[in-house]
């Protein structure tokens, strides 16, 4: 039921974006942009539908929500690839964006899907006045220089340093790095439900950690072709992660800790947050 539930949202969020490009000027910047977005995982915008359904939103409306979310994560993506950045050259089992065009389309497509996430969330569809500004405002605070981009920053600053980071410090730049924009797609489903956002907040903070454990965990056993991107790079990076400090086993502890926290935090909402606490499973489970 979850796996369906799941493939079911990942194709309305994949129909809702192509609809929305499908104004957009013809060109590299377009293709590229169409290209970023097609496949992956779309957990973030998974969770902005399921957290909304709890509240009985509608389906039509949260796909503002869970595009937008899609768009900032798909740009970070295309940005985190360049080779002044984490120089991959596979994601999604495909080449990357630099490699498919060059770096320069890259950075554009990176910067159109930026902005193209603050249009969807400024049309009259995504919600009233006040929900399009609360979600904007908290969108564009969880991914720039207090959210993803502070997280991406720190992590340059520790790889180019090699400064040593203690299990708070990696904590923090995963907070930011993966975590803001886990926990955006959450309370935007209170937002746009005029709920209480703090179950939802509590929830996903404890997932975006589990879920970055998780990706570090893979890293380390997870299968290239299955993962469709390049494995083992933090050990050759000699990056700080969390099985580097807790090793195997204690990461896979602190992951299934943090997943009893994500349920329990769900404890108020009932029911109607069974789908979020298989989730809250599968972001530890997967391999990919």
């Amino acid at each position: 039921m979850f796996q369906t539930a799941l493939e079911t949202a990942q194709n309305a969020i994949g129909r809702f974006l192509q609809t929305e490009f499908a104004g957009l000027t013809p060109g590299c910047v377009a293709d590229g942009m169409r290209y970023a977005v097609d496949g992956g995982k779309r957990l973030r915008g998974f969770l902005a539908l399921e957290s909304a359904r709890v509240y009985n939103v509608p389906q039509g409306q949260a796909l503002f929500a869970a595009g937008a979310v899609e768009c900032i994560h798909a740009y970070s993506l295309v940005h985190d690839d360049l080779p002044c950045m984490d120089d991959d050259d596979l994601r999604r089992g495909r080449p990357t964006v630099h490699l498919k065009w060059d770096e320069a389309t890259a950075i554009l497509v990176g910067d159109a899907l930026q902005s193209f996430a603050f249009e969807l969330l400024s049309r009259d569809g995504a919600g009233d006045a006040k929900q399009r500004i609360t979600l904007i405002s908290a969108l564009a605070k969880a991914s720039g220089a207090e959210g993803m981009v502070l997280g991406q920053a720190r992590d340059i600053v520790a790889t180019t340093t090699r400064a040593p980071l203690g299990l708070e410090e990696v904590t923090a730049l995963q907070s930011g790095k993966t975590g803001a924009l886990i926990t955006w797609s959450a309370q935007a489903g209170a937002i746009l439900g005029r709920a209480d956002a703090a179950p939802l907040q509590r929830y996903a903070q404890a997932v975006g950690l589990a879920f970055q454990i998780a990706d570090d965990i893979l890293d380390v056993e997870g299968n290239a072709a299955t993962a469709g991107k390049r494995l083992q790079k933090d050990a050759g990076a000699k990056k700080a992660t969390f099985v580097s400090l807790l090793g195997l086993k204690g990461a896979k502890a602190r992951a299934a800790d943090l997943v009893a926290q994500a349920e329990a935090a769900l404890t108020p909402l009932g029911d109607a947050a069974e789908t979020l606490r298989t989730l809250a499973c599968y972001m530890v489970d997967r391999d990919r």
